[in-house]
């Protein structure tokens, strides 16, 4: 079954508004990194519905369209969707006029919370605190948002690169 982000937002606001005093480290770190995991499964769940169906989540071959992204697949795809001209290998699968503003917002949200990610789960060097977990809550929000306005053909563009990569 695939992962309800709204349960990992919860979670995430749950981690930094702790019940006495301030959020702990671990705590601030667990948000920042559940804020991008929101964004991942968002996105993994459109894509598995689109090519699978909503009515088929419990078979073996949703789980099998689940999993095949992987983060740095993701990355990738949305530093393509960043570029004001798509590479060669992307062109003939992306929109005419190519991602626009949602989904290059969406992009660029994803990359951001990447990142914040990667900070909070590997960098011991850092010092986070609850506006960074509360920024990366609000940018993961703001970014499903902008998912939810892409023209149709734009989003089934980009779940088809998602789970199809060009060679």
């Amino acid at each position: 079954m695939a992962i309800n982000p709204g349960h990992l937002f919860e979670q995430a606001a749950s981690l930094i508004s702790p019940q006495a005093g301030r959020p702990r480290q671990v705590d601030i770190r667990r948000a920042v990194s559940a804020a991008y995991c929101a964004i991942f499964h968002a996105i993994i769940t459109a894509a598995a519905d689109q090519f699978i169906g909503v009515a088929n989540r419990g078979e073996s071959r949703y789980g099998l369209a689940y999993r095949s992204v992987d983060h740095g697949w993701l990355r990738k795809l949305c530093e393509e969707v960043q570029k004001s001209s798509l590479s060669v290998k992307f062109k003939s699968y992306a929109p005419s006029a190519g991602f626009v503003a949602n989904m290059a917002a969406f992009a660029a949200a994803t990359l951001d919370l990447q990142q914040r990610r990667h900070a909070a789960d590997y960098d011991v060097m850092i010092r986070m605190n609850k506006s960074d977990a509360s920024v990366a809550i609000a940018t993961a929000r703001a970014a499903l948002s902008r998912l939810s306005a892409t023209s149709p053909p734009e989003r089934l563009a980009f779940l088809s690169l998602l789970l199809f990569a060009p060679r």
